[in-house]
């Protein structure tokens, strides 16, 4: 391939993303709008109509913030690679450091820290801006910092160590070293979900045991009939960075346990949890965090042997902007690769939301099995409500890139079973 050649098709995909991205968003942001002053018959009884359109607007000025930040994203990608920055940070550090392996961890970190600092106005926006409007923000901006730079350290003892070692393995382990790169990334992951419930999450919220005997022993009980095994249940304070509520289960083997938003405690009643929970163990019941976790270590396999292929030519350098130098470049294909490498997989987006949405009807069944459907319908419908979810997102919005299917749709399905 030539330079010119990987130029073209680099620019032809990212205009075509920024223009289906744009062309969603407003799609979206026409559609609820359109429907903003009536709520669906299903709802009609459960959800005021100015909770509803509170929804609508909340779902619009979210989607107008990505449209903003879309086309900032696409100037920034452009800035770094057509426009000559990567290329002239490159020469720069080069030029600073003796140790090639330094220089590229530097050049990494550098640029992954310079896109924090350049995006930090959105986060602050969304969090202080967005987010109160709607009465969802209860961050201070002491916590925000103090979120922030627990994240850079976590980040930074995490991730420069594996950094390192991938970018030695690319020089000292001959042809082939994408594939110890790929075993080093896959263990890493593995580790992390291993300590990430008892060693990172504390860092960042306060965790203490569910007090509710009863529900605990509806929760046990619900576990013992699924098989699932539980090594503790844990309320969360989220309730000090946002309104919105949740649940989730972390960890695996000894550290797996299951954790509430002591938000969504308070918003639910205790038979709706255990539906909620239900559904939660319906994914687990039917294996598909395994599954999404070997398709995502099979891809990233893919991956990295595709990283492998690319660094040894000129073109891919020279296609983005960068004049590779005379030693290894090995930093720079890196970090040239997981900028691009959204760019042509984007349009690949509805593919992954489909098998989503698949595996979340798949758990709603399972969940009716368990506990009346009815349940979880009144906890689902009490969500949409309490986090102002739009109960009329664009058709063609929601195929694209919605994870879970929208909520008309869901219900009727948990209505039928």
């Amino acid at each position: 391939m030539q330079a010119s050649t990987l130029t073209a098709l680099f620019l032809l995909f990212l205009a075509t993303n920024a223009i289906v991205r744009i062309w969603l968003a407003q799609r979206q942001i026409r559609h609820v709008q359109a429907h903003r002053d009536q709520v669906p018959i299903e709802f009609a009884e459960k959800i005021s109509l100015h909770s509803h359109q509170r929804a609508a607007d909340y779902t619009t000025a979210r989607t107008r913030l990505r449209i903003t930040e879309a086309v900032f994203d696409v100037a920034v990608l452009l800035v770094l690679t057509m426009g000559g920055v990567l290329g002239w940070l490159y020469q720069a550090f080069d030029g600073w450091f003796t140790s090639t392996l330094w220089r590229d961890v530097a050049l990494i970190a550098g640029v992954s820290v310079l896109l924090g600092v350049i995006h930090l106005p959105f986060s602050l926006y969304r969090q202080f801006k967005l987010e109160q409007q709607f009465g969802f923000n209860r961050m201070t901006p002491k916590l925000f910092v103090a979120d922030t730079l627990k994240g850079l350290l976590v980040g930074g003892l995490l991730g420069l160590p594996l950094l390192t070692l991938i970018l030695w393995l690319m020089t000292s382990a001959g042809t082939n070293w994408w594939v110890w790169a790929w075993a080093s990334w896959a263990a890493f992951n593995f580790m992390v979900m291993l300590i990430f419930p008892t060693w990172i999450a504390p860092l960042f919220n306060k965790f203490t045991p569910l007090q509710d005997e009863s529900l605990k022993d509806r929760i046990n009980a619900l576990a013992k009939r699924c098989d699932f095994a539980i090594q503790g249940l844990f309320v969360m304070d989220g309730s000090k960075r946002s309104a919105h509520g949740n649940a989730y289960f972390t960890g695996f083997g000894k550290s797996r346990r299951i954790v509430f938003f002591d938000t969504l405690l308070s918003k639910l009643s205790p038979t709706e949890i255990e539906a909620v929970l239900a559904h939660e163990l319906g994914h687990f019941k039917h294996k598909h965090i395994v599954k999404r976790l070997v398709v995502s270590l099979l891809t990233s396999l893919l991956m990295f042997a595709l990283l492998g292929w690319l660094t040894q030519q000129p073109w891919f350098y020279a296609g983005l902007g960068v004049t590779p130098l005379t030693n290894d470049n090995n930093g720079v294909a890196l970090l040239l690769f997981f900028l691009v490498l959204p760019v042509f997989t984007f349009l690949l987006t509805p593919v992954t939301s489909w098998l989503s949405r698949r595996d979340e009807f798949e758990a709603d069944r399972f969940a009716a099995s368990q506990s009346p459907s009815s349940e979880l319908v009144s906890a689902l419908v009490k969500l949409f409500n309490d986090n102002a979810a739009t109960l009329t997102p664009d058709p063609v919005h929601s195929a694209f890139y919605d994870s879970h299917p929208p909520a008309t749709i869901r219900i009727r399905a948990l209505a039928a079973a």
